[in-house]
């Protein structure tokens, strides 16, 4: 059974995102489309700010993504390696749809847009799409996919949804 069901394939790359819930830290798995793990995102406990790890299977950082304290705007920061990789900020309302800002170090921003909270929204970069996010591929709860175009980040487009998730998820 295919990952994302109903889906023609775009040659773009798929994962799961299955939050485990009622975990220590928050810590979860993100699957691949033959169902391996292919990232962890380790929620560390006990810190003053939000700070989640992207992790290789092997526990290898990838990149460290920390929720940012007194700023106006909803704001979460990519780093790799105690380098800015990119920002991630809530725009402001729009009446139909949802939409943050990517502010990427050193590379072409990107916007992610439409229904961010049902996770049904696109990731694009100067018009062209980069990642589409989806719960309606699965009928598991708590489950949606994300379809990476080829030539990505796939680890650095998976840390952006991850912090588009932390940021709209209520408490």
């Amino acid at each position: 059974m295919p990952l994302l069901r109903g889906r023609r394939d775009s040659g773009g790359t798929k994962y799961r995102m299955r939050e485990k819930l009622f975990s220590i830290g928050d810590d979860f798995w993100i699957e691949n489309d033959a169902g391996e793990r292919a990232f962890k995102v380790d929620g560390k406990a006990l810190r003053i700010r939000e700070t989640l790890v992207l992790q290789d299977p092997s526990g290898a950082e990838l990149f460290t993504v920390q929720e940012k304290k007194l700023h106006i705007r909803d704001t979460m920061d990519i780093e790799r390696g105690g380098q800015a990789v990119a920002r991630i900020k809530k725009a402001l309302i729009t009446p139909l749809r949802e939409r943050f800002s990517i502010d990427v170090e050193g590379g072409e921003d990107m916007e992610a847009k439409g229904n961010i909270v049902d996770h049904e929204y696109k990731i694009e970069r100067g018009g062209d799409k980069v990642a589409e996010v989806s719960k309606r591929w699965f009928r598991v709860r708590d489950t949606y996919g994300i379809e990476i175009a080829p030539g990505q980040d796939d680890a650095l487009i998976l840390a952006v949804t991850v912090c588009i998730d932390r940021m709209t998820r209520p408490g």
